[in-house]
């Protein structure tokens, strides 16, 4: 298989939402919503014989079969790895091959469709913030040393091109705890006390929000003012905090920078 030609990696239609009053000039920007993208591969099947290229042909089909629903784009060019969740929109169409130097020749033709138009990086960022650092170990032999406070915000860089959702994860035990965005003053609250062994795990991707402890859905346990909030371009500093200071507890946040193209 060679790749000849790729199409849609780059820029990707939008949207741009105005509003218009009564006797106004022009229109007022209110925002601006990008389309789903669409990437057009073109490749090359090259074979010692027609029976090896029929199967490479079959091979192609059932990789990108429509039926099979999402899967990932993985794009690799020197030392940028990025990747895309794709649907196949068009099929393998294979237009009518020829015979070249004893070589069987086939080019294929296939559409795919991003629901989410942006790459993101094919590893997951992750931060945390620990409440208690260290303590002592048993038996208990002298000197030792005892457990610290540790520092409940930290700084998070979204080195990414626009907003990127988040999964929040929580280990026992905590009461009510708490996650700040300090610049916007959103936050995310769950009132309930989790204890030792609980680990409850927040997600604010759009058309996905979770909230689950152990595996069960929790929805109802987030507090009415709580928002969903995403990390912005660059610095976000995020604050940790619950109703009892001195619980042992700690915080994973995790992410995936997001691009608009490669």
């Amino acid at each position: 298989f060679f790749l000849k030609e790729l199409e849609g990696t780059g820029g990707v239609t939008a949207d741009i939402q105005t509003q218009k009053a009564p006797y106004q000039d022009g229109e007022t920007y209110i925002d601006t919503l990008l389309e789903p993208r669409a990437i057009s591969i073109t490749t090359v099947i090259m074979t010692e014989t027609h029976q090896e290229l029929a199967e490479r042909r079959r091979q192609l089909a059932r990789v990108f079969n429509p039926k099979l629903g999402p899967g990932v784009l993985r794009y690799e060019t020197g030392a940028t790895v990025k990747e895309i969740e794709a649907v196949v929109d068009l099929a393998p169409v294979f237009p009518s091959g020829k015979e070249n130097r004893g070589i069987a020749f086939q080019t294929a033709l296939i559409d795919l469709v991003c629901p989410s138009p942006f790459w993101t990086d094919d590893y997951t960022e992750s931060k945390e913030i620990v409440t208690w650092i260290g303590g002592m170990t048993f038996p208990l032999v002298l000197p030792t040393r005892f457990a610290t406070k540790g520092p409940p915000i930290i700084n998070i860089v979204n080195k990414g091109d626009v907003e990127t959702p988040v999964r929040i994860e929580f280990q026992g035990p905590a009461t009510n705890p708490k996650i700040i965005k300090r610049d916007t003053g959103e936050y995310i609250q769950v009132n309930r006390e989790l204890v030792y062994g609980d680990t409850l795990v927040v997600t604010t991707d759009f058309g996905a929000k979770r909230v689950e402890i152990n595996g069960e859905n929790v929805f109802n346990w987030i507090d009415l003012g709580s928002s969903f909030w995403q990390l912005d371009v660059g610095d976000n500093v995020i604050e940790y905090s619950s109703d009892d200071p001195v619980e042992p507890a700690a915080v994973s946040i995790s992410y995936r920078n997001r691009y608009v193209g490669v």
